[in-house]
């Protein structure tokens, strides 16, 4: 039956083309943004996930920047410490020279006094960020970032590695500090005093000028205890910074593996959704034909009545 006032024929066609636009825009939009899932809409369970690991790779970037900073700061004062051990592994050759009984100990002091000077120095620029970690105070630490961590629970936490300054003699700082926060010559690896003779000396304040050949073999074996005790805390530092090296590469491949594992989540395959495009495109312009041939097939009543 042929009906003017009902065309089911173009209702068919103009739902179909309705479905098709529909898919048509949502693959446009798939291909426009490469993702599959763009909205909670989309795939609720999916775009959580995705949100929340996304949330979660923001925060180890930041990570990553932390790290930088604390391998700068442990950089700075292992090449401040092994600088250090350069310059009293020199004080030490001094003395192996002053125990020759014609050599001017006032002469190889005044060397020696050039190397303390510098010591100072070395210890003092050895700032970063205004943090040393080689004048501080006995007691104290120093944290660096070390990792980002979500629990099973849904909790996260920032993990920190702490960093122990001991002051004594056989400590890991070459000075220590005093109330004002000032350098304090008189403590650390290098300003802890000893009895030599018939004063107290550290390698800081070493002299020895009206020194005995004896005195002078004590002052060396004080200048060795002290070069063991730096590079002791040199290793600590370098295991630091292995350590952080290792975390920065770990956090690297970490949030290329979160990226990677959204991706499979949430982007769309460029080839799949490029075909899907071609043939939806296809249906719509059959979709739109049919549509054009069930509104002419309503003029044909008219030839019904042109015969009479």
């Amino acid at each position: 039956m042929t009906s003017i006032l009902t065309n089911i024929a173009a209702m068919s066609a103009l739902q179909t083309l309705r479905t098709i636009n529909s898919n048509l825009q949502e693959t446009q939009g798939r291909v426009s943004s490469g993702y599959r899932v763009s909205k909670a809409s989309d795939n609720a369970a999916y775009w959580s996930i995705a949100t929340t690991m996304r949330s979660d790779n923001s925060a180890l970037s930041a990570v990553s920047d932390a790290l930088g900073l604390g391998a700068a700061k442990v950089d700075t004062a292992y090449t401040a410490m092994e600088n250090g051990i350069d310059v009293v592994q020199q004080i030490k050759d001094k003395l192996v020279a002053a125990t020759e009984s014609s050599v001017n100990k006032a002469d190889v002091q005044e060397e020696i006094t050039q190397l303390q000077q510098q010591l100072k120095s070395v210890a003092q620029s050895a700032s970063f960020s205004g943090q040393n970690w080689v004048v501080a105070s006995d007691g104290a630490s120093a944290s660096v970032v070390s990792s980002f961590v979500r629990y099973n629970d849904g909790s996260v936490a920032v993990n920190n590695s702490s960093y122990q300054f001991d002051a004594s003699s056989q400590g890991n700082v070459m000075f220590g500090t005093l109330v004002d926060g000032s350098i304090d010559t008189a403590s650390g690896i290098l300003g802890s005093e000893q009895t030599i003779g018939i004063s107290d000396y550290s390698v800081y304040s070493l002299d020895i000028t009206n020194m005995t050949g004896g005195d002078v073999a004590k002052s060396m074996t004080m200048v060795q205890s002290a070069l063991d005790a730096m590079t002791s805390a040199a290793s600590q530092l370098g295991s630091l910074s292995t350590r952080i090296d290792l975390q920065t590469s770990f956090v690297s491949a970490l949030s290329d593996t979160i990226d990677s594992g959204v991706g499979k989540l949430v982007d769309a395959d460029m080839e799949e959704e490029s075909s899907k495009l071609s043939a939806l495109q296809t249906q719509q312009q059959l979709a739109i034909q049919s549509l054009q041939i069930a509104n002419n097939s309503a003029q044909n009543v008219l030839s019904l009545f042109q015969s009479h």
